[in-house]
């Protein structure tokens, strides 16, 4: 009782960690939201920044004009400096109640003239330079300030240079830069959800044609696999539309050729066994011990033929790959040859043939060519049978193997001294189950069929010939032209 339980968590748990299928809809919505989503905070502080500087400008300028203005008080009298504020100067001191003004004058000695004796002086290493207003930032008693400074020049020579300093703190700065923010930051938060609102509807109407797709495939009959309309495809889509057209294609093609198969299998088949039955119903009748046995012969030959049909289907079958990647390997192909010559030679010898081979023992290792050695035999197989069958008695049938080591070309020949098949007929021959008129032998018109077939995915030719056109029995010579295995050598 307890192993099932234990299964079933198994099962529970392996499927609470399954991967959840991608969401194309999902990843496309991450990766345009994602950045805009990052990219807010940094704008807030660029914006941040950018309202710094644009609120100490305009107070930049009222403090450099106050300044100059503070300037008309420094005097320079018998080598004496003095600085005298009238009471309208102190008032302009004391005019901003939201910030405290600071201000310093200094003798060309060091020495205080006026102001807070506490101001920080500018830096040791800076040039002084008369007439012109600098501006700095600084601390003044523990505040943050903005510093604007100039040198005056009372007397002769720059040693005669007085140092004047006026300084505010940046509360209205900061007053100023912060309304700048909500100015800006005010409008984002509206916009920023508008944005995300807008991203998703313009990618569900994206989306629509990959759903109206969906339903028009989901809408087939199981039997239509005509090609998909390409005419309203996106054409981000049409790529993946046409591969699958290819491949409703290949399928049709597929399934077309084993409806065929499976219908002539059937009407090739139902001759000979319809043929037993007749038999075995006859001997059945019969009393005569030799008329059984020439019930029991018949009998015989007729599960021959049937065998022999079957083989050839299945060869057939083999054959058709219909676009379906063969196992393949370095083939020697006059080696591959002289071995099913080797194998047919008793068969030959039945039916009273001379059975002969003419050409290389072994292919050199650089014109030896891929394919698959199964079919090839079956192939090499199927064309010396035929020519065995309609030799007749006493026929010679020659397998050749040609190389010309200069183009790589190999051609396989299958000659034999029968009948021969009228030119008109030559391109029915390749087809299943037609067979040429006029000959007796039995046969279930595959063969020639089956050789084209394999030719055909290896990318070889067949041609049919007279062997011989000046005799009476012109024969056949049938010629696979195989393509070149290698480069020809450059001049």
């Amino acid at each position: 009782m307890s192993e099932p339980r234990k299964h079933d968590n198994d099962k529970m748990s392996f499927g609470l960690f399954q991967r959840e299928q991608r969401s194309l809809f999902g990843e496309i919505l991450d990766w345009m939201l994602t950045p805009l989503l990052l990219l807010w905070p940094l704008s807030l502080a660029l914006t941040w920044f950018v309202a710094q500087g644009i609120a100490s400008k305009p107070f930049d300028r009222a403090l450099e004009f106050n300044l100059l203005a503070m300037t008309q008080f420094v005097v320079s009298q018998d080598d004496k400096v003095s600085f005298v504020l009238t009471p309208q100067a102190r008032d302009l001191l004391r005019a901003d109640d939201s910030d405290l003004v600071y201000y310093q004058v200094v003798d060309p000695r060091g020495e205080l003239i006026s102001g807070e004796g506490d101001f920080p002086l500018p830096r040791d290493n800076e040039t002084p330079e008369p007439g012109r207003v600098l501006v700095r930032d600084d601390l003044v008693r523990g505040d943050e300030v903005r510093v604007a400074y100039i040198w005056l020049s009372r007397g002769n020579g720059t040693q005669r240079l007085v140092l004047m300093q006026m300084a505010e703190t940046k509360g209205k700065r900061s007053t100023l830069a912060t309304e700048i923010i909500k100015g800006v930051m005010v409008p984002q938060f509206i916009i920023l959800p508008l944005a995300v609102l807008l991203v998703w509807l313009a990618l569900v109407r994206g989306i629509r044609p990959l759903n109206e797709l969906e339903q028009r495939i989901r809408a087939r009959k199981p039997d239509d696999l005509s090609p998909i309309e390409e005419s309203f495809i996106p054409q981000e889509v049409a790529p993946l539309v046409s591969s699958i057209n290819d491949l409703l294609t290949r399928l049709k093609t597929s399934l077309t050729t084993q409806k065929r198969f499976l219908a002539d299998a059937a009407h090739q088949l139902k001759t000979p066994l319809a043929g037993l039955r007749m038999q075995a119903e006859l001997a059945q009748r019969e009393t005569c011990p030799a008329e059984i046995r020439g019930s029991l012969q018949q009998i015989a030959r007729s599960s021959s033929r049937a065998t022999h049909t079957v083989n050839q289907l299945l060869a057939l079958a083999r054959a058709e790959t219909t676009g379906r990647a063969l196992p393949s390997a370095r083939i020697d192909l006059a080696k591959l040859v002289t071995g099913v010559v080797q194998d047919s030679v008793p068969r030959a010898l039945d039916h009273g043939n001379d059975l002969g081979y003419e050409g290389p023992d072994e292919v050199p290792s650089d014109c030896m060519m891929d394919g698959n050695p199964t079919l090839l035999q079956e192939m090499v197989r199927n064309l010396v049978d035929n020519a065995i069958n309609y030799s007749g008695r006493g026929g010679v049938v020659t397998v050749r193997v040609l190389l010309d080591r200069f183009s790589g070309v190999q051609i396989l020949q299958v000659e034999d001294n029968g009948p021969g098949i009228p030119e008109n007929e030559r391109d029915l021959v390749l087809q299943p189950f037609y067979r040429a008129l006029g000959t007796n032998v039995d046969g279930s018109g595959l063969g020639l069929a089956i050789v084209h077939e394999i030719a055909q995915q290896h990318g070889a030719s067949v041609s049919m010939d007279d062997a011989h056109p000046d005799s009476i029995h012109r024969g056949l010579l049938v010629s696979v032209r195989f393509a070149p295995t290698k480069q020809p050598p450059q001049d």
